[in-house]
């Protein structure tokens, strides 16, 4: 399994030669899932943070871009967490207007569980970074799939460009990965005889 990185931030850039990519035959047992989700950098996290470990004026090796974006569902309807990770300056690439990062980060989405993932990223042209786990829904996922995925991580998204922007109740709408409320956690604690919050192994949202 493996998720494209596309331009969501902006604030970097990379570049490195392109290689065909060797071809794998998949098992004739695999199901394909498509997860469809936005992440867009709002500018109220204080995200991205760049640190000129190089002390230079043009970036270069070493400098490190740490950073938090929210997420949302591919229609755009629906705020599901945020991501939050790491990029490290690789080389940079001056006729690409750009730069290569080394990138490991995680896409949080509450209640679902949690999604990391590892790669190259560039920022004129998309990318492909490698699953290498998570926990919740995504527990298992390194390439080898991952159990059915709920309809809004699938839906049919907005087409990509750089004016995409949520919908006005995505933005106000509280992130919780299934959109529960006090009142259906209360509803489940009842149903199960328990508490459901407090047996929970899986991650809570970061806002």
């Amino acid at each position: 399994m493996a998720i494209s990185s596309t331009s969501a931030l902006k604030s970097l850039s990379s570049s490195l030669t392109k290689t065909p990519l060797p071809t794998f035959k998949l098992s004739p047992n695999l199901k394909v899932q498509e997860l469809n989700v936005y992440e867009i950098n709002e500018r109220d996290r204080g995200s991205p943070a760049y640190l000129r470990l190089s002390q230079k004026e043009v970036n270069s090796l070493g400098d490190l871009v740490p950073f938090s974006n929210k997420v949302y569902s591919g229609d755009l309807q629906k705020r599901l967490g945020i991501t939050a990770g790491l990029c490290v300056l690789i080389q940079h690439v001056p006729e690409k207007k750009g730069d290569r990062y080394e990138a490991t980060y995680s896409f949080y989405f509450g209640d679902y569980g949690h999604l990391s993932v590892q790669g190259p990223y560039l920022t004129y042209e998309d990318t492909w970074l490698a699953v290498t786990g998570g926990t919740g829904i995504f527990e298992g996922a390194q390439g080898q799939g991952i159990k059915d995925l709920p309809a809004e991580l699938t839906g049919t998204p907005v087409p990509p460009s750089p004016s995409v922007e949520p919908s006005a109740a995505a933005k106000a709408g509280e992130p919780s990965g299934r959109g529960e409320t006090k009142e259906r956690r209360a509803a489940i604690r009842g149903e199960r005889g328990h508490d459901v919050e407090a047996k929970s192994r899986l991650p809570t949202l970061i806002r």
